[in-house]
C-alpha cells in the first residue's frame, strides 16, 4: 500500500471521532422547565419571579388583567432584568441586588451634560401654551356639620363680623386655623358643584349656605386673578423635570438596546399564563424536539 493510501486510511478511520466531537459542540440547549417563562443570556427566568414583580408593582398578581396589559408588564419586567444584568457587568450592582435599584444606578451613572439656559429658553418657547396660568380666585371657606351653624355664621358675617374670625370659631374645615384661607384656586381645582357659584361671587360678598356631601359651606372671594402666561423663572423647575425625564428615557432606551445586543433573550410563550403579545422574540423549542 502506498504512503498516500495509508494516510487516507488513517483519516477515514478517525472521521467518526471528528464527527462525534462536532456534534457534541452543536448540542442543543436544554428545554426550559414548565415554570420557565424566559431565558436571558442562558439564565432561566421562572414565572415565580414575574409574579413577585407584579405583586411589588401592582399589589396583586394581575389575574384580572387582559393579555395586552400583562404583555406590557412582562416586557417591562424583562427590560428591567436585562438592564440589571448590564449594571452587574459594569460593576454598578451585585448579582443579588434589587433589579429596580440596579437599573437606577445604571442610568444615573451615565454622563449627562448640564442643561443650559439656552435649552431651557428654547423649550419654554416651543411649549409656551403649557405654561399659562388659568383664571383663579383667592378664597376663604367655612364648613359646618349642620345648616343651623352655617346660617348662624352667615348672619354674624352679614352683621359685620370678620369672616376669618368666624371661621376660626365655627368652621370644621382644616383651614379654620388660617381663617378659612384656601389660597388661590382655579375652576379645575374646585369641586365642580361649587366652582360656578364661587366664580360668580362679587368680591367681598359672602355666598349663600351651600349644601355639600360633608356638611354645609360658606365662601368669600377676596380677589379675582385673571388668566396669564407664567414666566420662564416661574416654570424653570418644571422644565428641568421634563427635560431631565426625557433625557433619562433616552438613556434607558439606549442602554436597553445595548443589553439586548449583549444577552440573547427568549420568551417561552407556552409557559406563560396569558397570550403573549409583547416586543421580545418568542422561542418554541418544543416544536423541533
Amino acid at each position: 500500500m502506498s504512503a498516500r493510501s495509508q494516510r487516507l486510511v488513517r483519516f477515514v478511520g478517525t472521521f467518526p471521532l471528528f464527527a462525534a466531537l462536532a456534534l457534541g459542540c452543536r448540542a442543543e440547549p436544554a428545554l426550559p422547565g414548565p415554570g420557565v417563562v424566559a431565558r436571558i443570556g442562558g439564565v432561566d427566568i421562572p414565572n415565580a419571579e414575574f409574579s413577585r414583580y407584579m405583586v411589588k408593582n401592582l399589589g396583586e398578581t394581575g389575574g384580572g388583567l387582559e393579555s395586552e396589559a400583562l404583555s406590557g408588564l412582562f416586557d417591562q419586567f424583562l427590560s428591567e432584568r436585562l438592564l440589571a444584568r448590564l449594571a452587574v457587568e459594569k460593576g454598578l450592582a451585585g448579582a443579588g441586588d434589587d433589579s429596580a435599584a440596579a437599573v437606577d444606578r445604571l442610568i444615573t451613572a451615565e454622563p449627562a451634560p448640564p442643561l443650559t439656559e439656552t435649552a431651557l429658553a428654547a423649550y419654554y418657547a416651543q411649549h409656551a401654551s403649557d405654561f399659562g396660568a388659568p383664571e383663579r380666585v383667592t378664597l376663604r371657606a367655612i364648613r359646618t356639620e349642620d345648616r343651623m351653624t352655617a346660617e348662624r355664621a352667615r348672619r354674624e358675617i352679614l352683621a359685620g363680623a370678620d369672616f376669618a374670625a368666624v371661621a376660626r370659631r365655627l368652621s370644621s374645615d382644616p383651614a379654620a386655623e388660617r381663617g378659612g384661607d384656601q389660597g388661590a384656586l382655579s375652576r379645575d381645582e374646585l369641586t365642580p358643584a361649587f366652582a360656578e357659584q364661587i366664580f360668580a361671587l362679587p368680591l367681598g360678598k359672602i355666598s349663600d349656605v351651600i349644601p355639600a356631601d360633608d356638611g354645609f359651606r360658606l365662601f368669600l372671594v377676596e380677589r379675582h386673578l385673571p388668566a396669564r402666561q407664567r414666566s420662564l423663572d416661574e416654570v424653570r423647575d418644571e422644565i428641568l423635570r421634563r427635560l431631565g425625564g426625557a433625557r433619562a428615557d433616552r438613556t434607558y432606551e439606549r442602554l436597553l438596546e445595548q443589553a439586548r445586543s449583549r444577552y440573547a433573550l427568549e420568551v417561552f410563550e407556552r409557559n406563560l399564563p396569558f397570550a403573549y403579545r409583547g416586543k421580545f422574540p418568542v422561542a418554541r423549542p418544543y416544536e423541533n424536539r
